[in-house]
């Protein structure tokens, strides 16, 4: 292995993706954020959307800080207006994949109102949620999605209040694309990311994490690697589950899946729709007719095929190189076992034989006997003659 870090990370197969030059980063060991992040890293490279297309945004707070981490055009927000900026960043240019990543805090709790709006309007933009139930860069306070029970800073009791289930949330606002994980389903998260990225709507994605510091410490819950155990045995994976069955109470059952993919007119489409109603063919949306737009947005699907299908091929003959390198590899180390030749079977004579002189052995035995039987009387009759 290497010990040249500027090689180590430019050789990374996330380089191209995320900024190298920043790891490692600033995440607490056991936080589930480094891991989703990388899983994103995969969904980017998966999808084939164009990286010079693609703009993340995020709020404050950790997993604010991803924007800082991936290597596209990004922007940093104030606390809860992540999803306003996204919002105006996708109507200035609709041509551009919006992408917010950032925490239940930021996105449920002071940005909640952005969050409910966005989804009944359908716009068409990505948003990603961490949930650790906790705001974990500014002290542990509770948060709307704290469960009931749970003990925080500004809790020490308990929480008393009734938390979102934001599977629920996002549902009844309007959003057209939903879906939960927890940290540890990472080829999960990384699947229902890339079918965010390529979905037309509101896609929002909620993945329960560990807070390590602050949530995990205070409710004496172990670390990160025992809440990981605690997700892999208390998942229960249910797609297209009623959104109303999501909650999730302290320490209870986590309800994950896929859980609404649905068609419905993006914002853009209905404005479109109003303003042809009033304008008719003469109105144009930045500047292109309709049928143009929508000739742009086929051809833009079949440069991104084109471009998923070459990964995935990559990826395919990547995989069967390593599998065959394997296997030549376990076959020069295997030990060749010296298989010891087998003894000739005995010829039919030679059995015969033996079995002549067993017969005859058997014969001989029987004689011994009679023999012995005859001298046992004479030797009697000759003591009583003594007497």
């Amino acid at each position: 292995m290497t010990t040249d870090i500027g090689k180590f990370k430019h050789d990374s197969p996330m380089s191209g993706v995320l900024r190298m030059e920043r790891m490692p980063h600033i995440w607490c060991p056991g936080c589930g954020i480094g891991s989703e992040v990388n899983a994103f890293a995969e969904a980017i490279k998966r999808s084939g959307i164009d990286h010079n297309k693609l703009v993340v945004v995020s709020g404050i707070g950790c997993t604010g800080r991803v924007a800082g981490y991936v290597d596209f055009d990004s922007i940093h927000t104030t606390h809860g207006r992540a999803i306003p900026v996204a919002t105006g960043i996708k109507l200035a240019n609709p041509e551009l994949t919006v992408v917010v990543f950032s925490g239940e805090g930021d996105l449920v709790g002071i940005g909640g109102n952005h969050l409910i709006h966005a989804a009944r309007r359908n716009m068409d933009i990505v948003v990603i949620c961490n949930n650790n139930f906790t705001y974990g860069m500014t002290g542990g306070q509770v948060t709307p999605t704290t469960p009931t029970s749970a003990i925080t800073s500004t809790t020490p009791y308990g929480n008393y209040e009734y938390p979102f289930s934001l599977p629920l949330l996002a549902d009844a606002a309007g959003a057209t694309y939903i879906a939960r994980w927890t940290s540890v389903n990472v080829r999960n998260i990384t699947q229902s990311m890339e079918e965010a990225l390529v979905h037309k709507g509101f896609s929002f994605i909620e993945i329960i994490s560990p807070c390590t510091t602050l949530y995990l410490r205070r409710n004496r819950l172990g670390d990160g690697v025992d809440m990981l155990q605690y997700y892999q045995e208390n998942t229960v994976l249910k797609h297209g589950c009623d959104t109303r069955e999501t909650a999730i109470d302290f320490q209870g059952k986590i309800v994950v899946g896929k859980f609404v993919d649905k068609a419905k007119p993006t914002y853009l489409e209905a404005v479109d729709k109003c303003a042809v109603r009033l304008v008719g063919d003469d109105y144009q949306l930045y500047g292109k007719t309709i049928p143009e737009r929508e000739a742009e947005e086929k051809a833009e699907k079949e440069r991104v095929a084109a471009r998923r299908a070459v990964v995935l091929a990559a990826e395919q003959a990547a995989s069967e190189k390593a599998a065959v390198k394997a296997v030549k590899k376990v076959a020069t180390k295997a030990p060749v076992k010296k298989v010891a030749a087998k003894k000739p079977a005995a010829k039919k004579p030679a059995v015969k034989a033996a079995a002549k002189k067993a017969s005859a052995t058997a014969v001989a035995r029987k004689s011994a006997v009679k023999v012995v039987a005859k001298k046992a009387p004479a030797t009697a009759a000759a003591k009583k003659t003594r007497k």
